[in-house]
């Protein structure tokens, strides 16, 4: 008898910009701020490509940024 499966689906978009900042921190804040602020915009063009998984309820770690950290 067939199982029913939840299967994620993961796309990954990468854009490449450069920022003139005095540290790679200030650059990195610059860069979220501009994102943040829809001054950079992924979209179809920006496709890198797709990940097909059972899906599975996991917390995803995410990397602490300066800003982000509590």
């Amino acid at each position: 008898m067939p199982k029913i499966y939840q299967i994620e689906i993961e796309e990954t978009l990468q854009k490449v910009v450069e920022i003139k900042a005095n540290s790679l921190e200030d650059a990195i804040d610059i860069a979220q701020n501009r994102y943040s602020n829809q001054e950079y915009i992924l979209d179809y063009e920006d496709y890198k490509g797709v990940e097909f998984k059972e899906y599975k309820d996991e917390v995803i770690k995410e990397k602490k940024h300066k800003g982000m950290e509590r």
